[in-house]
């Protein structure tokens, strides 16, 4: 069966993340430059293959000073490293329109497998006629894995910044013809 290209719609998706600051609460961030290609059999996303490029240098906090430490050296050390690559490995059906999506994310020239959960929104054709698929996708990983090791020490306890980073993602494709 011929193969399917689908491209990430940068305009109708986001790639964010939340940890935790002080142990007490969430900073919410997101990447603004990315982009990904998924090929499949026809509309059928069982079985697809995805490849995904973030631009570290496009992470936004909201947050000038902070973001600027995130591409520092302590974090992302986008002079070195301007690309976070992820693969998958396996994207597999649930049912009820739920997948297990298993693949390598590359993080500072480190690879590592992931797991992440996606819920698949439908197939639809927008105004223009183009055909678009939309997902959601959420996981949890831990930074100190991909060498984000930065931290610091509170007085009473605990640490400013969490080790577990959740990934909370909604991704619409554009199907091309």
């Amino acid at each position: 069966m011929t193969k399917t290209k689908w491209v990430i719609d940068p305009t109708h998706s986001k790639i964010g993340f939340k940890v935790r600051h002080l142990m007490i609460s969430n900073v919410l961030g997101n990447f603004k430059q990315f982009d990904g290609e998924v090929l499949t059999d026809g509309n059928d996303f069982a079985n697809a293959s995805i490849n995904l490029s973030i631009d570290t240098a496009s992470v936004d906090t909201e947050i000038a000073d902070r973001d600027a430490h995130l591409r520092s050296a302590d974090f992302f050390d986008v002079e070195n490293h301007p690309k976070m690559k992820f693969t998958n490995l396996t994207f597999e059906d649930l049912g009820d329109d739920t997948y297990n999506l298993n693949g390598n994310l590359e993080i500072k020239g480190i690879v590592k497998p992931v797991k992440l959960s996606v819920e698949f929104g439908g197939v639809m054709k927008d105004p223009w006629g183009n055909e678009k698929a939309g997902f959601s996708i959420t996981g949890k990983l831990n930074r100190k894995e991909w060498g984000l090791n930065w931290n610091s020490a509170l007085e009473a306890g605990g640490v400013l910044v969490g080790e577990d980073v959740k990934i909370i993602c909604d991704i619409e494709l554009a199907k091309q013809v």
